[in-house]
């Protein structure tokens, strides 16, 4: 299938099963950019790919939706990056790499899978890698809403429901080589992880709930932090 078809139908039938509502995409830009999310259900994906009219993505996806009937077929039309997140994948990480120097749009989870509790789990360091190693700027996106359960729960009723994404600016990660460059990295990651956590409610927010930068970003953007 092709991705444009795809596109339409994802979009088709998110419009039937929810409202949704997209905030800040205008912010991406047209050339090479990581949109780095939290990670709450299956349909975050759809959600993405709904408000994105690029093609040249690049996305990792779980090798255990490879022939999943609806999430293999998106992975294909993408061209998906096939991940085993039972260890670590190096083969794909360095496949994302050389997409990357070709140029592109990468859409991935920092968080490397979906949350059990809504909540953000501690982001893994991959995407600053990625970010400072290609030198893409990173938009935070967050998104709330599709959380398998409650998807699940409004269908069994026939409600609709309300998915949101909210951009924010981007920014560039440069790490320094050598001596705290793992530390570089954690802040970083922080970073991406805390951007996100400001344009999510509190109960969202979950590891990062307390983390002084996340309450700085907050105040900056003039939100009353809770």
């Amino acid at each position: 299938m092709k991705y444009k078809t795809l596109r339409s139908i994802i979009r088709f039938v998110t419009n039937i099963i929810a409202e949704v509502e997209i905030v800040g995409m205008e912010k991406l830009p047209k050339g090479n950019v990581i949109l780095a999310a939290n990670h709450l259900g299956r349909l975050d994906t759809a959600i993405l790919l709904y408000a994105l009219d690029r093609e040249d993505i690049i996305m990792p996806v779980a090798d255990k939706y490879k022939h999943h009937p609806l999430f293999g077929a998106i992975g294909k039309a993408v061209d998906a990056i096939w991940l085993n997140r039972s260890e670590a994948d190096y083969s794909a990480l360095k496949e994302i790499l050389i997409r990357m120097q070709k140029g592109g749009l990468l859409v991935i989870a920092p968080e490397g899978t979906r949350s059990k509790t809504a909540a953000m789990n501690e982001g893994k360091m991959g995407v600053a890698f990625l970010a400072s190693k290609s030198g893409y700027p990173v938009i935070p996106v967050a998104l709330t809403g599709t959380e398998d359960s409650l998807v699940l729960k409004n269908l069994k009723r026939f409600r609709r429901t309300k998915f949101k994404a909210v951009a924010s600016n981007p920014f560039f990660i440069e790490i320094p080589q050598g001596k705290g460059r793992e530390q570089a990295m954690r802040v970083a990651t922080d970073e991406i992880m805390c951007q996100i956590g400001s344009e999510l409610p509190e109960s969202y927010r979950g590891f990062y709930k307390d983390h002084p930068r996340l309450k700085e970003i907050v105040m900056q953007k003039g939100y009353a932090y809770k």
